[in-house]
């Protein structure tokens, strides 16, 4: 229960310091502040694709483009991890990633992780602590969708993208949809 506690203290002074932090940027013209405050969700995704399609670079290797494909999630959603996890043999390995460290493989069928590459489909999980074998990087995940990343070239799943979030129930049908297309543009760069 302190743990907790404390973890969501730390999550809630994090926040306070980067909104502070994007007022500070913002007036010294450092940098563009993606604002999503007033925007549904419906509209943040639709951001998300149209800014993908200007950021990502077909001359950079895919490591390049994930990690600003990871940086673009984590500012638009504000999500408490976003990240990549690449299939190295039989393992998935921590790719790029925004966020809290994380674990660095993981097996297949393993957590929600290693489960969505063994069925090969999308996998919403509203409740962490209710999934089966779910593995626990960090204690302020609440629930958490995972999406397999097909390679364009081969048809074949080259790896996953994995959303946390600290507070229960975050993910929907919506993200499910909207998350998939955007794997799918990430497939063309593998």
């Amino acid at each position: 229960m302190l743990y907790t506690n404390i973890n969501s203290q730390y999550t809630t002074k994090i926040r306070y310091f980067r909104r502070l932090l994007r007022i500070y940027l913002q007036k010294k013209n450092m940098e563009s502040v993606i604002e999503t405050e007033n925007l549904s969700k419906n509209e943040c995704y639709e951001m998300l694709h149209q800014q993908w399609a200007h950021l990502y670079d077909h001359n950079c290797p895919w490591y390049s483009n994930f990690s600003n494909a990871a940086a673009l999630i984590k500012n638009i959603f504000d999500f408490w991890w976003v990240g990549f996890y690449v299939i190295e043999k039989d393992m998935l390995v921590l790719g790029p990633f925004q966020g809290p460290i994380a674990c660095t493989q993981i097996a297949k069928n393993k957590g929600v992780c290693g489960a969505a590459w063994m069925q090969e489909k999308s996998i919403v999980v509203p409740n962490v602590h209710l999934f089966e074998g779910h593995i626990a990087c960090s204690s302020a995940s609440n629930s958490e969708i995972v999406i397999p990343i097909k390679s364009q070239k081969t048809g074949a799943i080259w790896g996953v993208l994995d959303l946390d979030s600290e507070h229960l129930n975050h993910f929907d049908e919506i993200d499910r949809l909207e998350l998939e297309k955007f794997c799918a543009s990430l497939g063309q760069l593998i």
